[in-house]
């Protein structure tokens, strides 16, 4: 005999299911109480049909005074953050959750301890955002002509020492000439690479030899900005996509002028379409209140953007397409704004005019 398990109409299982069903249905006001929502009606209410719907009327009606008149502070923005050396990037991200009381906070673009500058940190639904932000970045860096070590910078292990040969100020511009533009590059030894499932760092210091691959990056733009020969010291500024180590460009420097080279110093001043006018000092996390953060629309303002109209935005909140301009090109991602200004989401455009939601925001997030 076939058994048929029967499932309480309470269960889990049900009030998922339940939830699916209503998700785009619910009536305006009664998103936060479950009760409201699904017409639950608590013991001890009369089950008349009159009793039932008063009931109801009473409820949304309560809810609504209590979320107007205590609507809940929602946290959704970027902090440009002057990170100091000595801290982790990880380090700074546990002290803005602290700051500003809130756990769904991430970074964009990793720094070195050691390295100091602009570090974008994106708080509450603004963390989903990150990738739709600009990669590239610009950096303002020490290299020390005359020494090797094993991490490419100066808190590694000294591989080896050399006489820096007489160099001027035309022969250094030849050697950085190679380095501009599209080229190959191995990332330092000491890096967060990863190797057969491993961090190249935790090898390295666990006393394995690590070679990693080149791999392609750009070098916009590379400039030398001054040479002191006594102290063997190239200052440059670089600006380079995602994914390039200015610790390889100083070792890679040094090779080319035959006497080695290593990172002494590093600043960033721009990530992500941030500048370092717009950083915060780390202190001033300590203030009551925090810092402001900066707008998630100004971050996304060099991406095309798409406003709904009021009659609009229960469709997109359902995920459903939406018509747009038909000359934006495909696969553009696209900044949605709701009929309020707020950002309502991300979506890419699709044939004949369309655009398909990608990431919906909403007041929960």
């Amino acid at each position: 005999m076939l058994s048929i398990p029967i499932v309480p109409r309470n269960s889990p299982a049900n009030t998922r299911k339940a939830n699916s069903r209503r998700r785009c249905n619910t009536p305006a006001g009664t998103a936060g109480n479950t009760a409201l929502a699904f017409g639950v009606i608590p013991r001890g209410i009369a089950t008349a049909p009159a009793a039932s719907q008063a009931w109801r009327d009473q409820g949304a009606a309560q809810w609504e005074h209590q979320s107007s008149a205590h609507p809940p502070a929602l946290i959704c923005g970027f902090l440009v953050l002057d990170k100091p050396a000595g801290l982790s990037s990880h380090g700074c991200v546990s002290r803005v959750r602290r700051a500003y009381g809130l756990k769904r906070v991430g970074h964009g673009g990793t720094l070195d301890p050691a390295v100091t500058g602009v570090l974008p940190i994106a708080l509450g639904p603004a963390t989903r955002l990150l990738p739709y932000l600009s990669g590239d970045k610009t950096y303002r860096g020490v290299v020390q002509l005359g020494l090797r070590t094993d991490s490419d910078d100066l808190e590694g292990q000294v591989l080896e020492q050399q006489a820096i040969p007489p160099l001027s100020t035309a022969e250094l511009e030849a050697a950085l000439a190679p380095f501009r533009g599209a080229i190959e590059q191995r990332p330092p030894a000491v890096s967060a690479v990863h190797v057969n499932g491993e961090r190249a760092y935790k090898l390295a210091r666990a006393g394995q030899a690590v070679e990693l691959q080149p791999r392609p990056v750009s070098i916009h733009r590379l400039e030398l900005l001054s040479w002191n020969q006594e102290l063997g010291q190239v200052e440059l500024e670089v600006s380079c996509s995602a994914g390039t180590y200015i610790r390889s460009l100083a070792r890679d420097l040094g090779e080319t002028l035959g006497c080695g080279g290593s990172l002494a110093r590093l600043r960033r001043t721009e990530a992500l379409g941030f500048q370092l006018e717009q950083s915060v000092a780390l202190d001033q996390l300590d203030s009551d209140p925090p810092p402001a953060l900066v707008d998630p629309l100004l971050a996304l303002s060099h991406l095309l953007q798409h406003r709904l109209e009021a009659d609009q935005l229960p469709g997109w909140r359902c995920g459903r397409l939406q018509s747009c301009d038909p000359a934006w090109p495909i696969d553009a991602p696209v900044v949605v704004v709701g009929p309020d200004g707020n950002l309502a989401g991300m979506a890419r455009v699709q044939a004949g005019g369309q655009l398909q939601p990608r990431l919906v925001l909403d007041a929960a997030g």
